[in-house]
Order: C-alpha cells, then sequence, then structure tokens
C-alpha cells in the first residue's frame, strides 16, 4: 500500500477499526479504561479492571501502561482465542461457566484438580456468589494459573509435582504470578 506505514499493513483492517473506536482520545495507543470500556463480559457488563489491565501488561512491551495498534491486535487474537475455548465448555450457552465445565475446560489444559479446589477457584474469581464465572474472569484466571505453573515448574527440577520453597521466594513468585 503506498503510503501505509509498515504498522498498518501488518494489521487487519478490522482491527484497525475496532482500535480507532476503543481509543477515544486518539493517542494511538490504549489504556486499561479505554479497552474495558470496549469488551463486554456477556453478562451485560464490561470485563473487569482486573482482566484489562492484565491484558494490558501482557502486551504492552514498552511497559506504559499503554498499547499501540500492534500490541492490540496480538490482544484481540489472544480474547478471541479466549473466547473460543470459553464458548467450547459453556455447553449451555449461558455466558458463565459453572464448576463442572471449568473442571472440564482445566482438565483438557492438563490439569488434574479436585472437586474442592474447583469450587475455591470459582468462588475466588466470582465475588458475586453466583457459583459460576464470566469470561473475563475465566482468562485471569487461566492466566493467573499459568503463571503459577510456569512458576511452580522452574522449580520442579525433578519433574515430581512437589517443591519446597522458602518464604521469600514463595512471596515474589506470589507477588510475580498476582495480577
Amino acid at each position: 500500500m503506498y503510503g501505509a506505514s509498515d504498522t498498518q499493513a501488518q494489521v487487519n483492517p478490522e482491527v484497525q477499526q475496532w482500535f480507532a473506536a476503543v481509543d477515544r482520545d486518539g493517542s494511538g495507543r490504549i489504556t486499561a479504561m479505554e479497552l474495558k470500556a470496549a469488551l463486554a463480559n456477556g453478562q451485560g457488563g464490561t470485563f473487569s479492571d482486573t482482566a484489562c489491565t492484565l491484558m494490558i501488561g501482557m502486551f504492552d512491551k514498552e511497559k506504559s501502561g499503554t498499547i499501540d495498534l500492534l500490541e492490540f491486535q496480538a490482544l484481540y487474537n489472544y480474547i478471541n482465542a479466549w473466547l473460543s475455548v470459553f464458548r467450547g465448555f459453556d455447553h449451555d450457552n449461558s455466558g458463565n461457566i459453572q464448576e463442572s465445565e471449568l473442571s472440564a475446560a482445566l482438565t483438557q489444559m492438563g490439569y488434574r484438580l479436585s472437586p474442592e479446589f474447583i469450587s475455591f477457584l470459582i468462588k475466588k474469581s466470582d465475588p458475586t456468589g453466583h457459583s459460576s464465572i464470566t469470561i473475563d474472569q475465566f482468562i485471569v484466571l487461566c492466566v493467573q494459573i499459568q503463571r503459577f505453573t510456569d512458576a511452580f515448574r522452574v522449580r520442579d527440577t525433578n519433574q515430581s509435582g512437589e517443591i519446597s520453597i522458602g518464604f521469600e521466594d514463595f512471596l515474589g513468585v506470589a507477588l510475580n504470578c498476582s495480577v
């Protein structure tokens, strides 16, 4: 394309249009608050502050608290991939995932977790007490589990499924893996 920047030539036109709509201040960068205003969680609400901050942070290469068009395209693809996973396990099409559906999703992802722990995850993720989680809560939960899994694997040198960890190392893991 003559006159188009390299960045624009690499970006899906649909993503460019959505980026322009989300970038309310016209800065060429999107904040977590701008992202929140654009994302619906399927329950008539927006994605949580936590989910938006987490996702911006995952794609913000400069650590500025904002993302540019290319980073937004990566985030767009990431959200669509998670949405596909979520819909695949939302068997009743309720827009929520209940305990049995979350258990099936995590099992397919390779996690063997007890029903009691699944129940704990739902309660921890759903402050409203509906015993189910929305897409944004699902994304946050899965990202946190993956971060903790990665931190665990680094320390599980024997691949035994058990580690010994000092208190400061534990705190470091917990603080680095939390949103």
